[in-house]
């Protein structure tokens, strides 16, 4: 692979499939070559494409990215510029936010749909899963109008070229913070939200934020003196390896009952317990089996700094279900990895056919909001179901 050293970022528009099954039609791709040791922008490429079926582009998508059929009924196919996107992504490090979800995936799509190979990156930062662990949600849910909102640069037009010039905007904005905050940690408020793995001093002793996995494992944190001039690595609270050692030195063996085999006999369904109290401000935890699915609701609610999140509620108040004796299942697992491809813990949990009615419900129901939200990023389905395992369906947590 040919030695390129350009950062290249990239970010893609693309249609909005209205009913299930119907794939992404790519309506728009921009790019821009960053010196990463400058953050020099050196070229930049941006151009409509023509789908090959005009009429994928619906209303919502209109919505979503603005761009009308008309506007791209003399553009290029991606037949005409794959040679040119191939030329900027193929042997450089690929760059952007929520791409190895999206845009690398449509990326490699559209290859395939003409019969090309596609282009392989050196290297690939996804900016939505950096800045979500480094910089933390202060920005609320971490999209990319989130983030422009944060810092006061404007509205997000869901154009390529814009959305990338955005992108490095805030990738600069986020690390000249974090670079503050770690240089001077005595001078921020003391309940200042810093990234996860920071260091802040607290009643004059040095005190470390927990570890996303530290309820995991039965031994302390040690506490350790803050020093600036201490050159001493702190722990990655996302170094799965690590993990990995502290469970395997623990003596924790698989469970053979758990892993995937073909089925033999149905399993037993888990019985059933008491159903606590309702709440004042609740209806309490419902059993799967006790939940209407009729009555299921998801709606748009505030969260944070003006962004908005989706909740479900039934009967008026929040849905929150009560589901005893689940079977827990977890592991490291190399098919689920972060932006620098180390592998996550995974917990999986079999699912009862009540369960998974509800969940299947809400999955519907919250994907059309999400949908009609103008959002087009990948769905992930509640429920996993691979026929002939013991362990199907699954839900992952």
């Amino acid at each position: 692979m040919e030695n390129k050293t350009e950062i290249a970022f990239f970010d893609i528009e693309t249609t909005v499939p209205t009913r299930p099954g119907q794939g992404y039609a790519m309506l728009e791709f921009g790019a821009i070559l960053v010196c990463p040791k400058k953050l020099e922008e050196l070229r930049s490429y941006s151009t409509l494409v023509r789908p090959s079926n005009p009429k994928l582009i619906s209303s919502l998508s209109v919505r979503c990215n603005g761009i009308m059929p008309e506007a791209v009924v003399s553009a290029p196919s991606f037949a005409d510029i794959a040679d040119t996107v191939y030329d900027i992504l193929h042997g450089r490090i690929w760059a952007g936010h929520n791409i190895v979800r999206f845009d690398c995936v449509r990326i490699r799509e559209a290859f395939t749909e003409i019969g090309r190979a596609a282009p392989e990156p050196k290297g690939t930062i996804d900016t939505l899963a950096l800045l979500t662990q480094k910089f933390g949600r202060r920005a609320g849910n971490m999209k990319m109008a989130s983030l422009a909102t944060y810092f006061g640069l404007g509205n997000q037009t869901h154009r390529s070229l814009d959305d990338v010039k955005m992108n490095i905007e805030v990738l600069k904005h986020c690390a000249t913070v974090l670079f503050l905050e770690s240089s001077l940690p005595d001078t921020f408020p003391e309940n200042h939200w810093v990234s996860p793995n920071a260091i802040t001093r607290k009643n004059d002793r040095a005190e470390e934020k927990p570890s996303l996995f530290s309820p995991l494992t039965s031994s302390t944190v040690e506490k350790v003196p803050y020093s600036v001039a201490s050159n001493t690595a702190q722990p990655d609270a996302f170094d799965m390896v690590a993990l990995g050692n502290e469970m395997n030195a623990a003596s924790l063996q698989p469970d053979v009952t758990m892993e995937e085999n073909p089925i033999l006999q149905p399993p037993e369904m888990p019985s059933t317990v008491t159903v606590p109290e309702s709440c004042s401000d609740s209806l309490g935890f419902l059993e799967p089996g006790e939940v209407s699915l009729p009555s299921i609701r998801a709606l748009h609610v505030p969260f944070f700094r003006g962004s908005q999140r989706i909740k479900l509620f039934y009967e008026g108040a929040i849905l929150q279900l009560c589901c005893p004796r689940l079977r827990i299942r977890f592991g490291i697992s190399k098919k689920f990895t972060d932006h620098a491809g180390r592998p996550r813990l995974s917990f999986v949990v079999d699912a009862s056919p009540s369960l998974c009615g509800v969940l299947d419900t809400c999955d519907s129901i919250v994907k059309k909001v999400y949908a009609d939200s103008g959002c087009s990023s990948d769905w992930r389905c509640a429920v996993s179901r691979r026929q002939g395992f013991v362990n199907y369906p699954t839900v992952r947590l």
